[in-house]
């Protein structure tokens, strides 16, 4: 009875549309205890390959469906819990074949590290990989691939190649564009940050190009967000228009003191004369 209800589930968890998707998490709840009877929720020298390749099956449901939801959390559980299914030899799944999604779903792995700054843990999963699969495999799997690319570029600086991966057919699937526009937002910040540092103003244009942003208006908004100012075709950064006018002040300042001084010491030149 588990098994057919488990099987029920996996069925209803791929016929879901977006529409429908909020009704995941419950159906998974469910199908995570069918799995628990039939003790396949964490795999055992006892569970059979049919019931291996189910639990893995529904897992991986659950993290990509953890993606279009935008949890981020939900799906590294997922993830952490497959591994113990991933990390298992071929013959342990027999003719079954091994979990579907295994690459998308660890390609994705890969891109949400990346996202999220974690360049060590990153290299760490792309070594077991080579390890487990063999430099070969993963050097012709496209989901593995995606995030390498991306990686290879962010070492270089080369954010116009990262914008490029993450724009039309280059993305391996539409999960992937979730952690790609994550990723795309963190190096807008990065940017951000150093160009308020670097410039005390940029035409909108430029700042267009800059920050990988589709219009002027979203350009706009985006300077809102961050406490910019934008007017006359710019954009005025605060933090640099009033370092800027400090300094003009000690300028001034300095200057009106060296003048009374100079005025003072003409002064006593007079005097002596």
């Amino acid at each position: 009875m588990a098994e057919h209800e488990a099987t029920q589930i996996l069925r209803h968890l791929d016929s879901l549309k977006p529409s429908t998707i909020q009704q995941a998490p419950q159906l998974l709840s469910r199908g995570k205890l069918a799995l628990l009877h039939l003790k396949a929720l964490v795999p055992s020298s006892q569970t059979s390959p049919q019931h291996l390749l189910l639990g893995a099956s529904i897992l991986e449901c659950g993290a990509l469906i953890s993606i279009r939801l935008k949890d981020t959390e939900s799906f590294t559980r997922y993830y952490q819990q497959l591994q113990s299914f991933y990390s298992l030899p071929d013959d342990r799944f027999a003719r079954h074949g091994r979990p579907k999604h295994q690459s998308q779903v660890t390609g994705l792995y890969l891109l949400l590290l990346l996202s999220l700054g974690d360049y060590g843990g990153f290299h760490t999963v792309l070594e077991g990989l080579e390890v487990s699969r063999g430099k070969a495999q993963v050097e012709k799997d496209v989901f593995i691939q995606y995030p390498i690319r991306l990686e290879q570029a962010l070492m270089e600086g080369s954010y116009d190649k990262v914008w490029g991966e993450t724009k039309g057919e280059r993305v391996p699937s539409e999960e992937f564009g979730v952690f790609s526009e994550v990723l795309i937002n963190t190096i807008r910040s990065e940017i951000a940050s150093c160009s308020e540092r670097a410039y005390p103003s940029l035409p909108i244009a430029n700042a267009k190009n800059l920050l990988f942003l589709d219009s002027e208006g979203a350009v706009v908004q985006f300077a809102q967000s961050r406490g910019w100012v934008a007017r006359d075709g710019r954009i005025y950064f605060p933090q640099q228009e009033e370092e800027l006018l400090a300094a003009e002040k000690d300028v001034m300042s300095s200057s009106g003191a060296v003048i009374e001084n100079t005025l003072g010491y003409a002064q006593k030149l007079e005097t002596i004369v």
